[in-house]
């Protein structure tokens, strides 16, 4: 039994696990799957690389929504389905998106969606074209039928995440507010809701700027995770070098009544590029985490990361170890500490 509980989620016993690898000399407590990547090149007819993608539990196994960069080279969402949560059946259609008149209504573009469950129903979001870069979102309650929900916000924003639960009576959604091109700023934001269709009373989370790794910017990554110590955060960071970018993730714990605010931040990187396929592909240099599965009952996190905007990588922690270390490595800021208004 774990002395941080993980709460509100269903217990997963067929959660995807690996032991940490006796003799791992890594000092953060998350270790990648030994069989890693969990998708090639040339998934599915047309797609040419699967990443940045979000997996949920479904029926007596798992469902995801994939990034699938096409072989034209334009990025689409995509569906799978996998009994063990790393062997995955790929439907080569893009998901069919419709309005909420049934009819066709799909995003000029659309990648690195997240999938979060808010009480009876599935929400996807993504990135894509709302005459320029912003976030897209739709609804489903039998992975059939995906409705499009109206555009939470106007350009340009990426990185959106929903809470799994109201907070306060309101819905909330992290995002990173950012530019036209590929943003060399940004910061973590927390936006609210009455009715998941209009977004506002916004706070700011956390900055970019701090330890290397996250020097550049820093976006939210998997949905975050309610345990008894407050709302588990993974977040990917951006550190600047002589031969471009280098994506690697990280962790922080949220106050559980007020999630703009900032209890332990980890200084030190959990993942960052050392395998092959997190150093070389597409764009080199990237650890990207969209989503995570978790059983309350053993504390096992099961982490889903694109690598190299190329693959699909999965990592796992165990939610004492990881807490322990974030508390232990923890230096948060005054714009992280206070609640976000000025």
């Amino acid at each position: 039994m774990s002395k941080v509980r993980i709460l509100n989620t269903p217990g997963l016993p067929n959660i995807p696990w690996q032991e940490r690898p006796a003799g791992d000399t890594h000092d953060a407590p998350v270790w990648r799957y030994s069989g890693n990547p969990i998708t090639g090149r040339n998934p599915a007819p047309g797609v040419a690389r699967i990443f940045n993608s979000a997996v949920v539990p479904w029926q007596d196994g798992f469902i995801a929504v994939f990034r699938g960069e096409q072989v034209n080279g334009i990025p689409h969402v995509y569906q799978g389905s996998s009994k063990d949560g790393i062997h995955w059946n790929i439907d080569p259609e893009k998901v069919p998106f419709v309005n909420e008149k049934g009819e066709s209504f799909l995003p000029l573009y659309a990648y690195d969606p997240r999938l979060v469950k808010v009480e009876d129903t599935y929400y996807a979001m993504w990135c894509q074209d709302f005459y320029g870069a912003s976030i897209g979102m739709a609804k489903t309650k039998d992975f059939k039928t995906f409705t499009r929900v109206e555009n939470p916000y106007i350009p340009f924003n990426r990185n959106a995440v929903l809470f799994p639960r109201k907070v306060n009576g309101r819905y909330l959604l992290l995002s990173r507010p950012s530019d036209s091109g590929h943003t060399p700023f940004g910061d973590i934001w927390l936006s609210q809701s009455p009715d998941m269709t209009f977004w506002g009373m916004h706070r700011h989370v956390m900055s970019s700027g701090g330890p290397w790794w996250e020097g550049v910017k820093i976006g939210s990554g998997a949905a975050p995770i309610e345990t008894s110590e407050g709302w588990l955060l993974f977040y990917h960071g951006a550190s600047s070098t002589c031969n471009g970018l280098v994506y690697s993730f990280g962790a922080a714990i949220l106050d559980i009544n007020e999630p703009s605010k900032v209890l332990y931040r980890c200084e030190n990187f959990l993942l960052t590029p050392e395998e092959w396929y997190e150093e070389r592909g597409f764009v080199p240099n990237v650890c990207f985490p969209c989503a995570t599965l978790q059983d309350p009952d053993t504390g096992r996190i099961a982490i889903y990361y694109g690598a190299a905007d190329t693959y699909l990588g999965l990592a796992f922690t165990q939610v004492d170890l990881l807490v322990d270390y974030i508390k232990n490595y923890s230096r948060t800021t005054i714009t992280d500490e206070e609640i976000g208004i000025r």
